[in-house]
Order: structure tokens, then sequence, then C-alpha cells
């Protein structure tokens, strides 16, 4: 019940965040184009001036991030957090986060205000969450509500924003988590719409009934949204990649980035900012193929090279708007086929198609399914939704593996697949399972030395050093007391395990891999010197790794 009263209070606080950056960066974006009631992707004339807004913005967010940068390392999200840090994340990386997402989204970069959103509501769930003390289990559920309580408010979705929780940030749909998620989500949708905050989509759905030939047709859009989704990602990874590689210096990086997006601009202003105004212009509207595929084009380029030069944000919102592109020129694809025993209306493939790509780019098919569902309120639609997310989940999950929030990590050397909770894996080191004090010797003494001093039966094995007082191997004692063994014989040739040893830093993962690999039942731990620390047995491993997975079972069921 306290968790449950604390989400409450999360989850307003997510709407108050939500807001304020709503505000703040549609604000910047008014003062920077001139804009008066309409959004800038759905500017219908914005003078070539006002497009210096872009390098300007890429510059103040380049020297900006340099300053930070010099100060504090690279900032947690949420995914991350959940996934490796128990939850917690330092205010200052989701004030830098908020900051660069803002900048970045006000200039007019092709990036969604999306990750700030998560970043604040989870951001100040964490804060809240260390202040308390909360246990693992309770702070990674409360992060995961605080976020998923500011994507529904901003999409004034609650069940897209409790699935988003479950399925982005918490990595699983736990018990325990079900009554805090809901209620956080459900704070912050009634306050922002106490507050006036529009939703971002109203669509209405097209009339044509949904049979059983829809579910099939609208699995190939799944399908295709899942190579545009895997094409996209693996694009921005690769610009990115190159730029780093690149002789710009990180802090001109989102300038330039900003003098290419220049010209994107000029083709179409919806390639600016996220797309929401864009995406109510063309949804629904008689638009050319010829127009919706250069929008099509425009909007991954100008994502792809808002995001490869250093801007701040995200790809949710963004994949959105191309995945209604994308349903449009399925529509419109199928048309031009007249042997095809279907009809697609245009509307609803491009909701259909807007789930898939979210799914396909962002992750979480239900996510996307409920924000269908809380869009057109239409359970036929939101059934084909389902289909086509799941499909598009498939593809990408077999062919890629990754969503973008883990990909871009995963890029970076964080080997995460989603938000499940693995950082105890990466906290229970060898360091913190060894045995102090082991039983060493000389690995020159002599075989009649070493059986008087270790008789048979004090202790199974010794670990040998040698003259330096570095780790030599182990020998076990029954083999010292073997009667073909020559008294006089060095005790270090009866070694085994000489090029195996362990690390400290080590974690339970890689040290179970390194005995399944030596077949050993014993190995010494060592320092950087090769000085001996301690022994690590095979079956305390393994022990332990069993007793910690029951632990986060029981964590995550909420025992």
């Amino acid at each position: 019940m306290a968790l449950i009263v604390l989400a409450i209070g999360v989850g307003l606080a997510a709407g108050i965040f939500t807001l304020l950056l709503h505000r703040s960066a549609h604000g910047l974006q008014d003062i920077l184009y001139g804009l008066t009631d309409e959004s800038l992707s759905a500017a219908s004339n914005l003078s070539p001036l006002s497009l210096l807004a872009l390098p300007v913005g890429g510059a103040v967010l380049g020297f900006g991030t340099r300053e930070a940068m010099r100060r504090w390392r690279s900032p947690v999200d949420v995914v991350e957090a959940n996934a490796l840090h128990g939850g917690a994340i330092p205010l200052r990386d989701s004030v830098l986060v908020c900051l660069q997402t803002i900048i970045s989204n006000g200039a007019g970069a092709s990036v969604g205000l999306e990750a700030a959103y998560g970043q604040a509501g989870g951001g100040f769930a964490s804060v809240i969450g260390e202040w308390l003390r909360l246990r693992r289990a309770d702070m990674r559920i409360i992060v995961g509500a605080g976020a998923g309580a500011a994507i529904g408010a901003a999409f004034s979705a609650p069940l897209a924003g409790a699935f988003y929780a479950f399925e982005i940030v918490i990595g699983a749909y736990t018990p325990a988590a079900i009554a805090p998620v809901a209620a956080a989500c459900l704070t912050a949708v009634l306050f922002a719409r106490l507050m006036g905050l529009e939703a971002y989509l109203i669509a209405l759905p097209g009339a044509k009934a949904i049979t059983t030939a829809d579910y099939l047709v609208y699995a190939v859009l799944g399908v295709a949204c899942a190579v545009v989704g895997i094409a996209i990602m693996r694009a921005v990874t690769w610009l990115e990649f190159h730029v780093r590689k690149s002789f710009v210096p990180e802090h001109i990086r989102p300038l330039i980035g900003g003098l290419l997006m220049v010209p994107l601009a000029w083709i179409t202003p919806q390639a600016l900012s996220s797309g929401h105004g864009a995406l109510h212009m063309d949804l629904g509207a008689e638009v050319a193929l010829r127009f919706l595929l250069m929008i099509f084009l425009v909007k991954i380029a100008a994502s792809t090279v808002s995001l490869g030069f250093g801007f701040r944000g995200g790809l949710f919102f963004a994949s959105l708007f191309i995945g209604t592109l994308a349903g449009q020129l399925f529509a419109g694809a199928i048309a031009r086929m007249p042997w095809l025993p279907v009809v697609v209306d245009p509307s609803d493939a491009a909701l259909i198609g807007m789930a898939a790509m979210g799914v396909a780019i962002v992750g979480g098919p239900m996510t996307m399914s409920m924000l269908v569902l809380e869009t057109t309120h239409d359970f036929a639609l939101t059934s084909v939704a389902v289909t086509a997310g799941l499909v598009a989940s498939t593809v990408v999950r077999d062919t890629f593996g990754f969503s973008f929030s883990t990909w871009r990590m995963h890029s970076r050397g964080q080997n995460i697949r989603s938000a499940r909770d693995i950082g105890w894996v990466r906290s229970l080191t060898v360091g913190k399972m060894m045995q102090r004090g082991a039983e060493t010797a000389p690995s020159s003494m002599s075989v009649e030395e070493f059986r008087r001093r270790f008789p048979l039966g004090s202790t199974e094995r010794v670990v040998l050093v040698d003259a330096t007082d570095q780790y030599f191997g182990i020998v076990e004692t029954p083999k010292a007391f073997d009667t073909t063994v020559k008294p006089e014989t060095e005790v270090g040739c009866l070694a085994i395990m000489q090029d195996v040893a362990l690390e400290p830093a080590q974690d339970v993962r890689t040290v179970m891999k390194i005995f399944d690999a030596s077949e050993a039942d014993d190995l010494a731990v060592i320092d950087d010197e090769g000085h001996v620390l301690g022994t690590l047995s095979e079956r305390f491993v393994h022990r332990r790794y069993t007793d910690e997975v029951e632990k986060a079972q029981r964590d995550l069921f909420g025992e």
C-alpha cells in the first residue's frame, strides 16, 4: 500500500514534468521559428533565416555537452538504470538529458521529447526511492512507474504508459508492479488532462470492417515495418560510429548535424521536430504517394542525421510518424495492384503501420497496441495492431535482437537486450565470493617437506607460488602422497591450473564459463600483479548463483 501511495505521488510529479517539458520545448520552437498556433512539422511557411536555429541549437548543445562531460560521465537513462544499476539514476543525469532533449527538439532536430519525459519521470522516482532507501525490486518498479506515467501523460493514454513501463523500463509483467504502475499512470494522465495537455494522436478508424484477410495483409505490413525499423537503427548507429571516428570534435558535431538538417527542412518542414503536427496533417488526407514517399525518406534521413551527429532525443514519436507513412504507402501500393483480392483502408493502414513501426524500433508490442486502442477506441483495429506488432517484434527479435535503446547501449559496450534486471549479476563478483586466507606453499618445496607440512586430510588443495611470490598453480594434496612420486621431487611438478586463475572484478557468469572451460573444482584468485588473494570453488559459485536467481524471482513476483 505504501508503494502504491508513493506511485501516486510519482505519477503526479511525472505529469507536472511532462507538462513543463512540453511547453518548454514548444515555447522554444515558437520563439525560434515564429510559430503561433501551429506545430513546427506542420508549418506551412518557414523563413530560410529561421532554419539557422538548427546549427545554432546544435552549437549550444555541443558546447554545453562538452562542459558537462568534463565534469560527469555519460548520463544513465531509465532503461540502463533498471537493467544494470537497480534503478539508481543520479539527479544530474536526468537534468542533463532533459536539457539536451529540450535544446535538440526546440531547435527543430528530428528527435522526440519522449526520452526526456521518461527520464524526468523515472529520474524523479529514482531520487525519491534512494531517499526512502527502497529495496532493489521496489526501486525498479517505482522508476518504471515514473517513466510510464510520463509517457502516459504525454499521449493521454494510461494503458500505453503502463505497458511502456512493463515492457520497456521494467522488462517484465510482474504482479507486484501492476498496482503501482497503474496508479502512477492514471494519476499522471488525469493531471495532464486537467491542465489541458492535449493528446498527440487524434485519429479516427476507417469504416471498413476487419476481415480474416486483413490479418494476413497487415502481417505483411508488420514484416515490412520490421525491415525498415532495422534499417533505421543500423543507419543511425553506422552514422554515429563513423562520425565519432572522424576528425570532427565532439562538441562541433551537433552544429554540423544542424547544417545538414537545413536542406532537408527546405524540402519539407515535416522533417523537423518529432512530427506531431505532420502526423495530424498527413493522416487520412488525400496525399499523393510520391509526396508521402518523399516525406518518408526525408524523415528517415532527418532522424538519422540528428541522432548520428549528437542531438539528444529518441525515435519514439518519430517511429510512429514514419510508421503512419509506411502504412499509407503500403495501402497505396496495394491499391495499385488490382489483381489482389483485398482492399486496404489508408487510415487503418496508417494506424497499423504506426504500431508495427513503433514495435520494431521502440519495442513493446502491447504498448503500441494499447496506444492504437486508446487513440481509436476500436477493438477490432487493435486486434489487427496486435497481430502486426507481434509479427514485427518476432522478425526484429530473430534477425536483429534489440530495440533502439538497447541497440545503442550494445553498440557502446553494454551487452543488454532489455530492461530485465541483470545488475545483480555484475555486482556478484569474485571478490565478494572468494575465500581468503588460502593455504600456500613455494613451488620449489620438496614433496617430502610438503607431506610433512600438509598431512593427508588436512586440506584438499594447496596454492603454489614461485620465488617472487606470484601464482604458480594448484596442487591436489592426495597426489603428493602418491607412492610413485619421489620425496625429493619439487612439488611444482605436480601443479595444475598453472595458466588459469580468477580476478576479483570478474562477475559470476564469467566465472562459471571459466570453470566450465577449465573443468576445475577450485581456482585461485589473484590480483593484477599475480599475488594470491584467495580461492573459489565451483560448487560455491553455483550455489550463490542459484540463490540470487531465486531471490530475483521472489522479488519479481513480490513474494
